[in-house]
This record gives C-alpha cells, sequence and structure tokens, in this order.
C-alpha cells in the first residue's frame, strides 16, 4: 500500500521511519517532510488547503493517511479526508478538541471524575490577575489553545503569572501539581484502548529542570514512575473515562490518546490531553514497538483494535535526546550548518530523526528550536542514555544546546 505522512518534525520522521519497515508498505510520502524523511519517503510540498491534499491522495491512491501534528487534526483534515471515502488516522475535529481546548478537556474531566488539578477559565485579563493574586498556593496558567507544548507558564509570583499575556484569548489557571511528570500513550478506536509502554520527557530547556517550558528537550523509555499499579490505575480512572466521556458526547476519539500525568503524593492527576504521539516521546516510543505499526493504525480506523491487543514489544530501554538552537526557546538562529549526522547514525543501536532542518545545497543547516533528536536502543535505560550522547558528541552546528541529564530521575531509582 502507499501511504501518506503529514507533518515536517521529528516525531514525523519517527512514524514515517517505523511505517518504512511494514512488509505491507509499498512507498511513503510525507507532506511536506524534512531531509531526514526524505531519505525513507518522498517529500511532496504542502497545500494550503486540506481539499487539495486530499484530491492528490485520490489520484495517487494512497490507502492511509496519517496526520502527526495537532494543528491540522485540530482544523479537520481528517474529516475532509473521511468525507472523500479516505482513510486518515488521528481524530476528527470534534474529537481533537479534547487538545486544541484546555476549558473543554477540563470540563469533560470534571463531568467524568478524571483526576486533575483544580483550575478557573478567564477572558479578562483583570479578573485573571485578581484571582492569581489572591492565590495562597502556586499556580500554573495555560493558553487556553494549542501552544505546540509550550504554553504553560509557571506563575510561582504574581509577576510571572502577568506574562500569560500573550498566551491566547482566554487562559486556564490551576493549581500547581508537585510530583513527578511521565507520558501515557494509548491507542483508541472510539472503544478499546491499546496502551503503549511508558515514557517520560524533559519539559524545561536545561539540567535539573531550570530555565523555561519547551516542546520537549528529551525523552526516554520505560519510565519506572509508571508501576503496573499506577498502569492498571491510569487506565482504569482516566483513559477509559476519557474516551468513554468523548463518545457520550458525540465526539467519537479515534487516534492516539496522550495523557500527560503528574505523579503526586494524591496519586496520578492529567496535566493535559494531547491528541496525537508526543514529540519527543514517539522517538522512543516507536523503536520499541516490535509489531507492525500499519495495521494498528487501520484497525483504529475501522473499530476493530481489540483484535490487534496482543501487541509485541522490544524488551530494550530508548532514549532520545534534544539537539536544538542556542537560545531555544527564546528566538534563535537558523542555517547554521549541521555535520557529523552519517557519523551518528553508524553507531551501533542509534537513530537521528531530523525535527527541525532544511536541505541547502549539499548541506543539512538547522531550521528550527528543536533541531534533532538523537534516539538510542540498548539493553538498559543506562547504555540506552550514554549511547544517545554518543550520538550526540559526534554531531556538530553552532550554538548547538542540549540537556546533559535526560533520564536523571529514571537513573536516581536505582
Amino acid at each position: 500500500m502507499k501511504i501518506l505522512v503529514v507533518g515536517q518534525g521529528g516525531r514525523e520522521h519517527a512514524l514515517v521511519w517505523k511505517l518504512a519497515q511494514s512488509p505491507l508498505v509499498e512507498k511513503i510520502y510525507c507532506a511536506p517532510g524534512n531531509p531526514g524523511i526524505s531519505q525513507i519517503a518522498a517529500s511532496i510540498p504542502m497545500p494550503e488547503r486540506f481539499a487539495d491534499l486530499a484530491n492528490w491522495a485520490e489520484s495517487e491512491s494512497i490507502a492511509l493517511t496519517v496526520v502527526g501534528p495537532e494543528v491540522p487534526l485540530a482544523e479537520g483534515i481528517v474529516d475532509v479526508f473521511r468525507e472523500r471515502g479516505l482513510k486518515a488516522f488521528g481524530p476528527d475535529k470534534r474529537a481533537a478538541h479534547l487538545e486544541a481546548s484546555k476549558d473543554f478537556a477540563k470540563q469533560l474531566m470534571m463531568k467524568n471524575d478524571i483526576p486533575t488539578a483544580a483550575h478557573r477559565t478567564f477572558t479578562d485579563a483583570e479578573e485573571a490577575m485578581a484571582y492569581i493574586e489572591d492565590q495562597n498556593t502556586p499556580v500554573f496558567v495555560k493558553a487556553n489553545g494549542l501552544a505546540a507544548g509550550k504554553g504553560v507558564i509557571p506563575g510561582r509570583t504574581f509577576k510571572e503569572a502577568k506574562a500569560f499575556g500573550d498566551a491566547g484569548d482566554s487562559v486556564v489557571i490551576e493549581e500547581e501539581l508537585i510530583g513527578e511528570e511521565a507520558s501515557f500513550t494509548v491507542l483508541t478506536d472510539g472503544t478499546y484502548c491499546l496502551p503503549f509502554v511508558s515514557s517520560q520527557d524533559h519539559k524545561m530547556s536545561h539540567d535539573g529542570d531550570t530555565g523555561k517550558n519547551t516542546g520537549g528537550m528529551g525523552a526516554y523509555s520505560p519510565a519506572p514512575v509508571i508501576t503496573p499499579e499506577l498502569h492498571d490505575y491510569v487506565m482504569e480512572r482516566i483513559v477509559y473515562p476519557t474516551v468513554n466521556g468523548m463518545a457520550d458526547i458525540d465526539r467519537l476519539f479515534k487516534g492516539v490518546l496522550y495523557v500527560g500525568l503528574m505523579i503526586t503524593d494524591a496519586g496520578p492527576k492529567v496535566v493535559e490531553f494531547n491528541c496525537r504521539f508526543g514529540d519527543p516521546e514517539a522517538q522512543v516510543l516507536l523503536p520499541r514497538l516490535k509489531s507492525d505499526l500499519v495495521p494498528l493504525l487501520i484497525a483504529c480506523i475501522d473499530g476493530t483494535l481489540k483484535q490487534h491487543a496482543d501487541v509485541q514489544w522490544h524488551n530494550e530501554a530508548a532514549a532520545c535526546i534534544a539537539m536544538a538552537s542556542g537560545g531555544y526557546p527564546d528566538p534563535y538562529q537558523t542555517g547554521e550548518v549541521i555535520t557529523g549526522l552519517e557519523d551518528a547514525n553508524a553507531i551501533e543501536g542509534v537513530t537521528v530523526f531530523h525535527a527541525g532542518t532544511e536541505q541547502d545545497g549539499e548541506d543539512i543547516v538547522t531550521a528550527g528550536g528543536r533541531v534533532l533528536g538523537v534516539t538510542a536502543v540498548a539493553g538498559g535505560l543506562h547504555d540506552a542514555i550514554q549511547r544517545a550522547y554518543q550520538g550526540v558528541s559526534a554531531i556538530q552546528f553552532a550554538d548547538a544546546h542540549y540537556r546533559k541529564d535526560i533520564g536523571y530521575r529514571a537513573l536516581g531509582r536505582n
């Protein structure tokens, strides 16, 4: 079959890399793709109108379209493809609202008794600031809409919280949750939920979880904080109530449900929902997936996911180190020449996923905040992390920034 992947980041590179391993796949296209993706898939321009992309997919007999990023999902790309009778993986516009509106997600959690932080939503800046000033405990300010994983401002003081001004037309202000974060990912056909192995990412820009919030500076899998008991709790108290709750209000959710968790002393609580694979979590989850990804995605669309409950996983651990442009998440330079990619990929167990790169003549250059996701698989987490850093050491570009403590929480448990 022919497959089309929509997107151009590290998550999409990981998806293309995994899909290309399927014996069912004849050819993969990616719109718009990136230089790393173009080594294993044909890159095509991303048209402005979803209808034009659907026309192209129809003319090329594309059997499956896999949508990576949240923005086209929230804007209804899956709806356009389904109206043509084309198979597209991901939630439709109504279901993707679970990520597109944090207020909607909070209302759903309240209605279905899903554990999360106490919150209030504001559209008036003065009211919001007065509320923050009145709180005796730290709060978090979240942009209500999509924010590329960076829409959370720790409002530990009134001055810090005032930074929400550019975050959107409305904000969600919630209590600060104290604990350890984890990422919980499932595939769902709207009824049955198939959990992936556990993972954890590192949101803050600098070592020791300091600096500013980012889209993710690295990830690892498995995450020891997710014990078997916690896994069962999350499935029973969070995942299924969410999926069932969406179905109850005629927003059948098919695709990836990503649950950002805080493991507090009172148990796991939901920090956020995403309607797609995490980035960089996808870069550590997909290399650990032993089963063919293609039948799983099709089963989500067709409503037959329960038939694939015996999904197989590699026992090895995986780690991903994000190499970013200096200054990220603040303004940064692009166009810096990247060297050492072949050397890094030649290291046993290492795969370099491109996140923000572009081709400039013979060179591959930086073209984003997060530039590369250097991923390694090894027998244990310590070895996977060490091997990933070996890959990082082989790569050079001007003013490259990366965290040097990815996985420190997991390693500290040993």
